[in-house]
Order: C-alpha cells, then structure tokens, then sequence
C-alpha cells in the first residue's frame, strides 16, 4: 500500500516541501529546471513548435530528482503528493526569485520542528 497522506492543504504541506530542500543544489537544480520548464514552455506557443511540451516533464522533474537522490539524499515528495508538490515547486521558485526563499526555510523548520516536539 501507498504511504498515508497526512497534510489536508496545500499551505499545511509547503513548509513540509520546504524542508525536504534544506540542500541548496537541490533548490538549485529545482530552480533551474522550473526555469527551463517556462522557457520550453513560453517557446512553444511563441514559435508555434508544440512539440517542446513533451520535454516538460522530462526537464522539470529531471533537475529536481537529480538533486533529491545525489545531493538532498530523499525521496521526492512527488511521489505521495504529486500536486500539492507541482504547485510548492512554483512557490519556491517565486520565493527564490524574490530573495524570500531564507526567510521561508527558517519559518519551515521552526513549523516543522514544533510539530514534532
């Protein structure tokens, strides 16, 4: 059987997502596959060349397990919670972009940790 699900929400289960990055060459790789995931997208319907959508998933999820099994050393999240994950991979992103992403880690830990106690 498949693990039990225990986060309800989305915003219950990103600072969970969170920690599972705690590895900064896996957010790295996420954020450059999330990168070339809009490139190949946004390229796509610019040049009409349809074709590139079937390298999505190939280039997003690639980055991102690369750095779960060689460098973060953890089961992707994607794997139990395949859309509450897409959706954390595009907000982590964003809180990369906008210099949010330290910020967001500390508050994900604390959350996570307090939990546990």
């Amino acid at each position: 059987m498949g693990e039990e699900k225990k986060y309800k929400s989305f915003w219950e289960f990103y600072p969970y997502y969170l920690t599972e990055h705690s590895d900064s060459v896996c957010r790295e790789l996420h954020f450059t596959g999330t990168l070339l995931f809009f490139v190949l997208l946004f390229s796509a319907f610019i040049f009409s060349n349809y074709w590139l959508l079937i390298l999505l998933p190939f280039v997003g999820y690639g980055f991102a397990w690369v750095g779960h099994f060689f460098f973060e050393k953890n089961k992707p999240a994607t794997f139990t919670y395949p859309l509450y994950s897409l959706g954390s991979d595009f907000v982590m992103f964003w809180h990369t972009l906008n210099g949010q992403i330290d910020e967001e880690l500390k508050k994900a830990d604390k959350k996570i940790n307090n939990k546990a106690s």
